[in-house]
């Protein structure tokens, strides 16, 4: 099975832009629903939406919750680490084969760098109104930095971020 996990905001009202994007992201990631589980942060906003999408068209969805947080309603299994949200980024993105980011803010940034520091393949949408749009102008070259630990990839589409990541899990 590929994992791939997906960072994004928590806001309870996110962005439309994002919002349109993560739908298309996970309208064409379901299609490989049999080989790929589907791994978020367990809570609102992005990852809600994600994770309701994905389980609607019959997907695996695990959240990989912080503290000893409920989650969505969507998730089909709940991790509760019991740690901070920092510590359960770290579980996450571990445990995927690629991260996908949506559109948030210092969290989202957090983990898209985290993945890169752990050399994840990583997409980042750009596009979505978040300031997480504002990773690529961090990108030299497709790198964070100099060490050049992983290329990361952007797209405007959702569409094509799900084929990247199935692309880059293999």
């Amino acid at each position: 099975m590929i994992q791939i996990a997906i960072a994004g905001s928590s806001d309870t009202k996110p962005l439309p832009k994002a919002v349109e994007k993560t739908k298309e992201f996970i309208k064409e990631l379901a299609k490989y629903k049999d080989t790929v589980i589907l791994l978020t942060g367990g809570r609102g906003g992005i990852m809600e939406i994600a994770s309701r999408e994905f389980a609607k068209f019959g997907g695996i969805v695990v959240g990989i919750l912080p503290e000893r947080q409920k989650g969505n309603e969507f998730n089909t299994i709940r991790i509760r680490t019991g740690m901070d949200f920092a510590e359960r980024s770290a579980i996450m993105i571990n445990s995927a084969d690629v991260l996908v980011v949506l559109g948030g803010g210092i969290g989202t940034m957090v983990e898209a760098l985290m993945a890169y520091d752990y050399s994840k393949a990583l997409v980042v949408v750009t596009d979505t109104g978040y300031p997480s749009d504002r990773l690529e102008l961090l990108a030299l070259n497709g790198y964070f930095d100099h060490k050049k630990l992983v290329q990361v990839q952007f797209t405007k589409s959702g569409k094509e971020a799900a084929k990247l990541a199935l692309e880059l899990a293999k």
